[in-house]
C-alpha cells in the first residue's frame, strides 16, 4: 500500500514538472513548451493552437563547458511580470507590458551550469541564457550558441542576406544594406553568410514569425541567422573577416553573465508591425544628461552630394530648415575640410539665431575599412573623441551622425556603446550609418536616435534601379527593418530628379503623396528629409505644407492592411491627430475599403491622393456612419488621411 502511494506520488510529481514546463501568454494565445531530451534542452511555440516554431535546440558551448548536452533540469519557476514605461522616440509613447516569465535551472555534473529565462507576452516569445561560475573560473568565452528556430513545412521567407566582410564600397561591408528576397521557400543561406536581423517568415496563411535579438551591448557580439538545413535556422556569430580581421568572432563574458535576448514575434501581421519587444526586455543603462528633443531637419548631401558641404550651401539649408519650421540641418562628410572648424562654429551660431540645430557627420574609422571621408580618426579614440565632443558642446552642436562601422564583433559593439555614453556626457544625440541593427538601444541609451541598417535613400541618388524599386522596398521596411528599431532612411524628397538643379540625375518614380506617406511610415524621432530649398517654389504647396507639419514622434501605431513588398496601409497617432497612410508597389492600382474606427462619424478628414498619372491632390470629406473609406492607390503612389 505504501509502495503504491509512493508510486502515485512520484507519477504526480513527474506530471506536475512536465505540466510546469509550459509557458502561456497572458491572453492564452501563445504556448511555449520547454523540454530536456537526453540532456539536451529544446523548446516549441504554438500560436492559437497552430505550430509556429517546431521543437528547436537550446544551449551554449563555452570554453568552460558544453551546455548543449549532458544537462539535468533542476528547477522551473514561473511568474507574471509587468512593466509600464514611456518613451518619446519609439513607435508607441506609452507601453504597458505584461508577460509570463519562466526560469529553467540546469545542472551539469551536480553543479549549477546555466539558466534559461523565457518571457511570453501576447505577441512575443523571448529567451536568454545565464551562465554561472565553474569552480574558480569566473569568465568564459561563448564559442557557439545552439539556439535554433525550426519552422513548419511550407514556410516562406522574407530575408535580407548578410554580405561577406570587407567588400563593397571601400571594403565597408557588412553594413546591413542589401536587398531583401521575398516569398522564397525556406532552406537557403543567403549569399552563403546567412541573414541579418530581423528575419520574417510566413508559416501559414494567417501566421507570421519575426526573429530578432535585443539587449546587445559591449558585453556580447551582434548576431545573424544561419540556415542549418531545410526549415531550421540558427544563431550565428560575426564573420572572421569583419573589422579587417581584428578581434575574435566570439564574445567573452564575466560570470555570472547573461546573453542578449532572442526574440520571436508571432501571429498576424498586426503583431509584427506593432510589437514593442525590443524595448520591453531592456533597461536604461545611464541617465540622460539633459532632456533631449527630436524633430525634423534638412540634408543637402542626398541631392547635392559632397560638393554641397560648403559654408554657403549649408547656410542656405539652415535658412530652408527655418522656413520649414524644422529643428535641424545635417551637415555631411568633408565638412572639416570644405568648411573648417572655425567657420563651422560660426555656422552653428548663425543656425542658433534661426532656431536650428546642427548634426555633424563623422567617420567611425580606426582600422576596419578604407572609407576616406573625413572627419576621420576622431571617434575611435576615447581621448580624441571626448575633446571633439567638448568642442561640439562649446559650439552648440546638437548631434552626430557616425558612419562606416566595421561589423558586429565585440570590440565594435563596445565602440557603439562608448560613443553613445561619451556623447551623452556632452549632450549630443547619436545617429549611426553604415552600421549594425539597433537592438533595444532607444531605451538602453537615452541619447540614441536611429540607425540606417537598411538600403536607404542614398541609393536612390546612385542608381536608377533603386528609384525603380523604391515603392517595393518602401513596402518592405514597415514589416521588417522598422518593426524592431528606429530607421534613419533620409527620404521623402519632392524633387523630380536627384540632382542639385532638379533637372538631371536619377529620376524619382514615386509620387509626391508617396513622399508624404513615407514620412509617416518610416519611424525615427529625428528625420532629415531629402527635400531641397527649391521645393519651396517648385513643389506643390499642399505637399510642402504637409512636410512642415508632419510629426516625427508618435503615441500609437496601428496596422491596417498590407503584404511585404506589395502594399502597406497603417496609422500613427500623435495626440488627438491620426495619420492613416498607404503606398502601393503592385502594377495594378490598389482599391480597398478600409475601416477607420479612430475617426468618429462626421469627422472632417483631409485626404491626399493620387490619380492614375500620379498627380496628387487634396480634398476634404466627412467620415460616414460605417467609419469606412474606399481608397485607390496607383502603383508608386500613396494616400494620406488625417483628421482636422
Amino acid at each position: 500500500m505504501k509502495k503504491s502511494a509512493l508510486l502515485f506520488l512520484s507519477l504526480m510529481t513527474s506530471f506536475t514538472i512536465m505540466a510546469d514546463n509550459q509557458v502561456v501568454s497572458p491572453d492564452g494565445k501563445i504556448v511555449v513548451r520547454i523540454s530536456t531530451d537526453e540532456g539536451r534542452p529544446h523548446y516549441y511555440v504554438a500560436y492559437q493552437g497552430q505550430e509556429v516554431v517546431k521543437s528547436s535546440a537550446l544551449g551554449l558551448l563555452t570554453n568552460i563547458g558544453d551546455y548543449t548536452q549532458g544537462l539535468v533540469e533542476k528547477g522551473f519557476e514561473s511568474k507574471t511580470v509587468k512593466d509600464s514605461y514611456s518613451m518619446a522616440n519609439i513607435k508607441q509613447s506609452r507601453v504597458d507590458y505584461e508577460a509570463t516569465e519562466a526560469v529553467v535551472r540546469y545542472e551539469q555534473d551536480g553543479k549549477p551550469a546555466m539558466n534559461i529565462t523565457f518571457r511570453v507576452s501576447n505577441r512575443d516569445v523571448a529567451f536568454r541564457y545565464t551562465i554561472y561560475p565553474k569552480k574558480e573560473t569566473r569568465v568564459c568565452v561563448v564559442e557557439r550558441e545552439a539556439s535554433s528556430f525550426a519552422l513548419p513545412d511550407g514556410t516562406t521567407t522574407f530575408l535580407c542576406p548578410q554580405s561577406k566582410p570587407m567588400g563593397g564600397f571601400a571594403r565597408t561591408s557588412p553594413s546591413y544594406e542589401t536587398s531583401y528576397t521575398l516569398d522564397e521557400p525556406a532552406g537557403k543561406n543567403g549569399w552563403g553568410e546567412g541573414y541579418t536581423f530581423p528575419c520574417l517568415f510566413r508559416t501559414s496563411a494567417d501566421n507570421w514569425v519575426l526573429i530578432s535579438e535585443t539587449g546587445t551591448d559591449g558585453g556580447y557580439v551582434g548576431c545573424r541567422l544561419l540556415n542549418e538545413q531545410g526549415n531550421t535556422y540558427a544563431i550565428g556569430f560575426p564573420q572572421e573577416g569583419e573589422m579587417n580581421g581584428i578581434g575574435s568572432t566570439t564574445p567573452a563574458m564575466a560570470l555570472p553573465g547573461s546573453t542578449p535576448w532572442r526574440t520571436i514575434t508571432v501571429g498576424p501581421l498586426a503583431n509584427i508591425v506593432e510589437t514593442t519587444v525590443p524595448f520591453d526586455l531592456v533597461e536604461q543603462k545611464y541617465k540622460a544628461s539633459q532632456t533631449y528633443t527630436y524633430g525634423k531637419g534638412s540634408w543637402s548631401w542626398i541631392i547635392g552630394m559632397d560638393p554641397s558641404c560648403n559654408y554657403d550651401e549649408q547656410k542656405r539649408y539652415i535658412d530652408f530648415s527655418a522656413a520649414m519650421g524644422w529643428q535641424s540641418v545635417l551637415i555631411d562628410a568633408f565638412w572639416d575640410q570644405q568648411i573648417g572648424y572655425e567657420r563651422m562654429a560660426e555656422l552653428s551660431r548663425y543656425a542658433q539665431t534661426k532656431g536650428v540645430g546642427i548634426f555633424l557627420w563623422y567617420n567611425s574609422n580606426g582600422s576596419w575599412n578604407d572609407a576616406p571621408q573625413t572627419p576621420i580618426g576622431k571617434l575611435n579614440n576615447a581621448r580624441i573623441r571626448r575633446q571633439e565632443m567638448q568642442w561640439m558642446k562649446d559650439n552648440g552642436i546638437r548631434g552626430i551622425k557616425v558612419d562606416f562601422f566595421g561589423g558586429d564583433k565585440q570590440p565594435m559593439m563596445q565602440l557603439y556603446e562608448d560613443i553613445l555614453s561619451d556623447a551623452n556626457d556632452f549632450g549630443l544625440l547619436c545617429i549611426f550609418h553604415g552600421c549594425t541593427l539597433p537592438r533595444g538601444w532607444e531605451r538602453m541609451y537615452p541619447n540614441y536616435v536611429a540607425s540606417e541598417a537598411v538600403l536607404a535613400s542614398e541609393n536612390l541618388h546612385f542608381g536608377q534601379g533603386s528609384c525603380d524599386a523604391e515603392a517595393r522596398n518602401g513596402c518592405i521596411h514597415p514589416f521588417i527593418r522598422n518593426t524592431v528599431g528606429s530607421m534613419d532612411f533620409g527620404g521623402s524628397t519632392l524633387n523630380k530628379f536627384y540632382g542639385a538643379d532638379n533637372k538631371r540625375g536619377t529620376v524619382r518614380r514615386t509620387s509626391d503623396v508617396y513622399a508624404l506617406a513615407t514620412a509617416v511610415l518610416f519611424q525615427s524621432a529625428v528625420q532629415h528629409f531629402a527635400m531641397a530649398p527649391n521645393n519651396l517654389t517648385d513643389a506643390p504647396a499642399w505637399a510642402v505644407e504637409f512636410m512642415k507639419q508632419v510629426p516625427t514622434t508618435w503615441d500609437e501605431v496601428k496596422f491596417i492592411d498590407g503584404y511585404p513588398g506589395k502594399y502597406i496601409i497603417m496609422a500613427r497617432r500623435t495626440g488627438d491627430k491620426w495619420f492613416v497612410v498607404g503606398i502601393n508597389a503592385e502594377e495594378q492600382p490598389l482599391k480597398k475599403t478600409i475601416t477607420l474606427p479612430m475617426f468618429e462619424k462626421g469627422t472632417s478628414l483631409t485626404i491626399y491622393s493620387d490619380d492614375a498619372q500620379l498627380n496628387g491632390s487634396v480634398k476634404t470629406v466627412a467620415q460616414n456612419k460605417k467609419q469606412q473609406l474606399t481608397i485607390t492607390i496607383p502603383c508608386n503612389g500613396g494616400v494620406v488621411i488625417t483628421n482636422e
